[in-house]
């Protein structure tokens, strides 16, 4: 099984296309994939999730969100981020401020976030992730902490920025891994049971 296939089978037809290639994108904005807006633009969460059994469509909203955030469209991810009102909303949202860039507005919606349930998974893999790179004393607390710092990774990301240095590398290989966690997490708590309902695939 090929792996579009696969993420066809885990995602539907119409998300697993748009992540199909693995993007690292840049610690900014980056520069908008012009190649997938349209079928971006024609997303709705029915369209998205046609086959699947919807539980949570403020979670669909979440997965749509991440995609426009995915292809670097800031904007149009901010636009339906802002309007879903549960800690999974809030950290897409703060995402895209640190991004932006905009630490102290990514502070803020982190700040509402609390613990989220995917900040262990991601602790470990930007603790996995830190022990194979060259590490700036300033990263250093990626091996040691207990618990995701997201605050201590908008510093992170703040310092390195543009720097084209070994740091920057490692923030933008943790940052997809926080990316596919949280896109993940979204979808799974959007439809019942994580898959394609018997026959709709």
């Amino acid at each position: 099984m090929d792996h579009l296939t696969r993420l066809t089978q885990r995602y539907g037809p119409a998300i697993a296309p748009l992540i199909a290639d693995e993007r690292l994108n840049p610690l900014d904005g980056g520069e908008p994939h012009g190649a997938v807006l349209g079928a971006l633009e024609r997303l709705t969460v029915d369209s998205a999730f046609a086959g699947f059994n919807i539980q949570d469509r403020a979670m669909a909203a979440a997965v749509i969100s991440g995609l426009w955030l995915y292809h670097n469209y800031l904007e149009r991810s901010h636009a339906i981020s802002q309007s879903i009102a549960n800690a999974t909303g809030s950290c897409w949202h703060a995402i895209m401020h640190r991004r932006e860039p905009d630490a102290a507005n990514s502070a803020y919606w982190f700040r509402r976030v609390g613990e989220h349930p995917i900040f262990p998974e991601l602790r470990a893999a930007a603790r996995a992730e830190a022990a194979g790179a060259p590490l700036a004393p300033h990263a250093a607390f990626l091996l040691d902490q207990r618990h995701w710092n997201p605050f201590a990774f908008i510093d992170l990301c703040e310092a390195c920025r543009g720097s084209g240095d070994a740091t920057e590398a490692l923030c933008r290989r943790i940052q997809l891994r926080e990316w596919k966690l949280l896109f993940e997490y979204s979808f799974d708590q959007a439809v019942v049971g994580g898959r394609p309902l018997a026959g709709e695939a």
